[in-house]
């Protein structure tokens, strides 16, 4: 799996990272959900150069421009909910993709640190032989993305897979390599150095989805 960690250069990304780790920032769940936004148009627009192209004429009032245009048929299939700020940021760029979406959650059986990965709903087009980029923030142990590609893949076989996320961490990352295809790309924005015992990003930002859209049951 190819990874393209993005924090490691110096740019506008680490305002935004920055900000969505701040405790004092963070607080502010729309500015929250506009950095996770602007964090996946940065993402999105370092992943569509590695896009296959063409080249095509456009006419202008003054005469014609050959340019140089991503042609791949893209899906973005976000985790639900946290992704769908970090989906919405991606649609900007990529605003003839199709769309898809699929919940993942932690279930605790036992109440209390272990858990296993539960999928419920899938709603997509059909995925065979195009561009899937699935879109999660937080990859943290890295099961949520595994146990999703293995529910998505009963539907069909992509052509490639780019994985866009906003932090993770370095164990998460490596289980994600060993357990997706060669064709797998990884785009993400920082990755931290372990997880806790609880199997959350340390230190990372807390809970996406809460700091989105607010506390659930």
């Amino acid at each position: 799996m190819k990874i393209h960690h993005l924090a490691k250069e110096t740019s506008i990304l680490n305002k935004f990272l920055s900000e969505i780790r701040s405790t004092a920032i963070q607080k502010d769940s729309m500015r929250f959900r506009r950095n996770i936004e602007r964090i996946g148009e940065i993402l999105g627009y370092e992943l569509s150069k590695k896009l296959a192209s063409e080249t095509k004429k456009v006419k202008t009032p003054l005469g014609t421009k050959q340019v140089e245009i991503p042609v791949n048929d893209v899906i973005l299939c976000s985790i639900l909910r946290a992704g769908l700020p970090l989906h919405n940021g991606l649609l900007n760029y990529f605003d003839d993709a199709e769309n898809a979406f699929i919940s993942a959650y932690r279930h605790h059986p036992n109440n209390d640190a272990e858990f296993e990965i539960v999928v419920e709903y899938f709603a997509s087009p059909s995925i065979d032989g195009k561009t899937l980029l699935l879109v999660d923030p937080m990859l943290a142990t890295g099961r949520s993305l595994v146990a999703v590609y293995e529910a998505i893949k009963k539907y069909g076989t992509p052509k490639e897979i780019q994985i866009v996320s906003v932090i993770g961490a370095a164990e998460g990352v490596e289980y994600v390599a060993n357990n997706f295809p060669e064709n797998t790309s990884l785009w993400i924005a920082d990755i931290d150095e372990k997880l806790n015992d609880k199997g959350y990003i340390i230190p990372g930002l807390g809970d996406a989805g809460d700091l989105a859209f607010g506390t659930k049951m």
